[in-house]
């Protein structure tokens, strides 16, 4: 396993068409072939759970890409065939308790659908095993979704006690439906790699070990392309994600609300000791 402390990302370590990205230390960068970069989501035995660091990361490096001559097109997964396991729960405890620190993921969870919306690069993510929470959203708002046939994508918000935000408004209705979208939003189900691409949440599923082959075969058809057509096609069809940006940022607002009450609490809770959670009964205002 590949470590993941600052020492990993020194100056030293980097290739020199990387040191744009000297700041970024929590996301692993490497560059496999010429005009690709990969970003790779790596937290040693936490199933590449995102804490506050590395959340910070997904959001601000989009804008980075798009001004990276040398990038025609990115590549995301997550180490040791898990994509990710989403905030870590020591986030979800701070954002619950402080107003601050709900204040920043706040303002980060916004960005890091903006960003990645605005990003002209095409993006590939190449998903095996859990992909759920943040992690999810990276995956699912990449241009091309490569799943694996086992692969488990989990939007776990509802089930946490708090509305579901980040990408799930904004992109899920668009990709498999409203009624689709609604039933997985709501019920916090898990969706196989196989069932995500039959209701159109992914590009494609292939079966488990061709996953990270078959994204960077797509990858260098996309570096191969027009560089000019294809960020000129992207940006037309991500108007489609901006016309939902007010459904979004209410979305997101919903969210941190839901941070402020006793559901998230006894969400937590559960969490912990592993077991269902029991929601009061309640008729909150909407």
């Amino acid at each position: 396993m590949v470590d993941t402390s600052a020492d990993r990302t020194a100056d030293h370590d980097r290739p020199a068409d990387l040191d744009r990205y000297a700041t970024f230390t929590r996301l692993r960068l490497d560059r496999p072939e010429a005009g690709i970069l990969r970003i790779v989501l790596d937290t040693p035995g936490r199933l590449n759970a995102v804490d506050r660091a590395m959340h910070a990361e997904l959001c601000d490096i989009w804008p980075v890409i798009d001004r990276d001559p040398d990038t025609r097109v990115v590549v995301v997964h997550g180490e040791g065939g898990v994509f990710s396991a989403g905030g870590d729960l020591e986030m979800v405890k701070a954002t619950a308790s402080d107003f601050e620190y709900r204040n920043g993921v706040m303002r980060e969870a916004r960005q890091l659908v903006h960003h990645m919306i605005d990003c002209c690069t095409p993006v590939v993510s190449a998903i095996e095993g859990p992909a759920v929470g943040a992690g999810l959203a990276v995956a699912l708002l990449a241009d091309i979704s490569i799943a694996g046939r086992t692969a488990r994508l989990i939007d776990g918000h509802t089930k946490l006690g708090v509305a579901a935000g980040d990408h799930a408004a904004v992109i899920w209705p668009l990709l498999c439906g409203m009624a689709k979208a609604k039933y997985y939003l709501m019920t916090c189900e898990s969706l196989s790699g196989e069932e995500a691409e039959r209701i159109g949440l992914v590009s494609r599923c292939v079966e488990d070990d061709v996953v990270l082959d078959t994204a960077m075969e797509v990858a260098r058809k996309l570096a191969a392309g027009s560089t000019t057509a294809l960020r000129w096609t992207k940006y037309t069809m991500n108007n489609w994600l901006r016309q939902a940006g007010p459904t979004f940022d209410a979305s997101v607002a919903m969210e941190m609300l839901g941070f402020t009450g006793p559901d998230v609490v006894e969400g937590v809770a559960a969490i912990e000791q592993k077991r269902r959670p029991a929601f009061e009964p309640g008729t909150p205002e909407c």
